[in-house]
């Protein structure tokens, strides 16, 4: 299952990569990364039409086939790394000064994947049966280690950065446009595209 994984992760960052490298030159091309790719004005002028077929067909690659490849994998072998996170031993369940200060960045890092690759439903999953886990393994007389305590935390405060970021920007009627499911989480790229930009555009303007 690791190896099978390990081979999923590969092919579906590949793609995910490619895609990324595309989208990020139509940026500084003038995409709008908060608009669909019909909507973009550099997109639905492009003659003949049918490349605006292709350009959403890159995006499905990207944002659709690409992620799925490419997270699915990752959260599965973490999980699985998260498994032999237990010990008996009361004091291996302690985590360093070190560990400590990068669960910060750790965090920040997991915020933007969940974000940014609107996995949301796969890591809110994984972190129920990183909880469902730790219940179960208390039973058994085992606690998480370090490197246990690490993941678990940093998934803790990668929730509550997710919380604080769809608090803020919960009544932007633009992102909401974007993003009109149930589940409500913006791209940060979307923000950048929609508030960064044209901040910066002001900017040069004066």
């Amino acid at each position: 299952m690791v190896y099978v994984s390990i081979i999923m992760f590969v092919m579906g960052a590949s793609i995910h990569l490619v895609g990324d490298s595309v989208n990020h030159r139509l940026i500084f091309s003038g995409y709008q990364h908060h608009l669909s790719v019909r909507e973009n004005p550099i997109i639905k002028n492009l003659k003949p039409e049918t490349l605006i077929d292709s350009f959403e067909l890159l995006y499905y690659y990207d944002e659709y086939l690409g992620h799925s490849m490419w997270y699915i994998p990752f959260f599965l072998i973490l999980f699985i790394y998260f498994t032999g996170c237990f010990t008996p031993v009361e004091e291996e369940s302690r985590m360093p000064m070190a560990a400590l200060l990068l669960i910060g960045p750790s965090s920040l890092y997991y915020w933007y994947l969940v974000t940014e690759g609107q996995i949301f439903i796969l890591y809110i999953f994984t972190f129920f049966a990183m909880m469902a886990l730790v219940m179960h393994q208390k039973r058994k007389g085992l606690v998480l280690d370090s490197n246990g305590l690490f993941l678990f935390y940093s998934f803790i405060i990668t929730l509550v950065l997710i919380a604080v970021w769809v608090i803020w920007l919960w009544n932007d009627k633009i992102l909401r446009k974007k993003y009109p499911g149930v589940i409500y989480i913006p791209e940060p790229w979307a923000f950048y595209t929609l508030h960064m930009n044209n901040l910066h555009a002001a900017k040069e303007s004066l």
